[in-house]
């Protein structure tokens, strides 16, 4: 099945003892060839998994630095299918999991059960319906399950404990835990409550916890990894994208910004 990919990756790091580097990237930002070029830049500097963010119009859990590269990805040209295909030939160079991270108005538009079929055919693993919780939308996350594909949950601080272990029961692959409220976004520093957090979700769930929403550096991303399981980092790489984007060097450029962060939180 499409997920074993992602499944396996967090079993070998459990079993060496590591923690899972999670990286985002805008597809077709600044274009679909830099996407793929990218993508396996990020896979051969020692990302574990890559989370693919699907361009929407209206990314109202993102910050400015990932509306910003919606908003390049779509007056690029591109969309659904556009991605899709990107993800093939990805495939063809890579075999890093990936997961697809996407509102629910562009499957619903693609339709629910081609999206899936579709994306299980391209060679994604799981996907992260950001504002799509597990009890609404049946038709997408049956859709998604049948085709092999994992559906990863979202848990925020104010999640009530109970939520907290319907969260994890329904999630796939991982647990991502937004640690602080608001939108995505590079932050200063780690919320105080961090570790108090964690616990409390690991005592909700055992499926693995990956933390995210604000980890700007490699010291902020090994000390959020010495609390979870893993850590997802995408503004502060999708803002080196937009700096670099006209740049031909681009991919090796993320490639050594995500070698750093990546040994970081290895080491952790």
């Amino acid at each position: 099945m499409a997920q074993d990919r992602l499944a396996n990756a967090f079993t070998r790091l459990r079993e060496d003892g590591r923690k899972a580097f999670v990286a985002y990237l805008c597809a077709g930002d600044p274009n679909l060839d830099a996407t793929v070029e990218c993508v396996v830049a990020l896979a051969e500097a020692g990302v574990d998994v890559v989370e693919l963010g699907f361009p929407y119009s209206d990314p109202m859990a993102d910050g400015p630095a990932i509306q910003l590269a919606c908003d390049r990805a779509l007056k690029a040209g591109a969309t659904v299918s556009k991605v899709l295909a990107a993800v093939r030939r990805i495939r063809e160079r890579t075999q890093v999991p990936i997961v697809a991270f996407t509102y629910a108005n562009p499957v619903l538009a693609y339709g629910p059960e081609r999206f899936a079929a579709d994306a299980a055919a391209a060679g994604v693993d799981g996907v992260l319906p950001l504002d799509l919780p597990p009890e609404e939308g049946p038709e997408i996350l049956s859709a998604l399950r049948v085709a092999g594909l994992a559906t990863v949950c979202l848990v925020a601080p104010t999640t009530t404990q109970e939520r907290r272990r319907l969260l994890g029961a329904a999630t796939g692959g991982f647990l991502y835990y937004i640690c602080r409220m608001g939108t995505t976004g590079e932050r200063a520093d780690l919320p105080e409550d961090l570790a108090e957090q964690v616990a409390a979700l690991r005592a909700a769930t055992s499926a693995p916890v990956c933390i995210g929403f604000g980890i700007s550096s490699p010291e902020q991303a090994a000390a959020a990894a010495r609390q979870g399981d893993g850590v997802v980092v995408g503004s502060h790489l999708v803002r080196l994208i937009e700096r670099h984007a006209a740049d031909p060097a681009l991919p090796r450029l993320l490639g050594e910004r995500a070698a750093a962060i990546a040994a970081a939180v290895h080491a952790a």
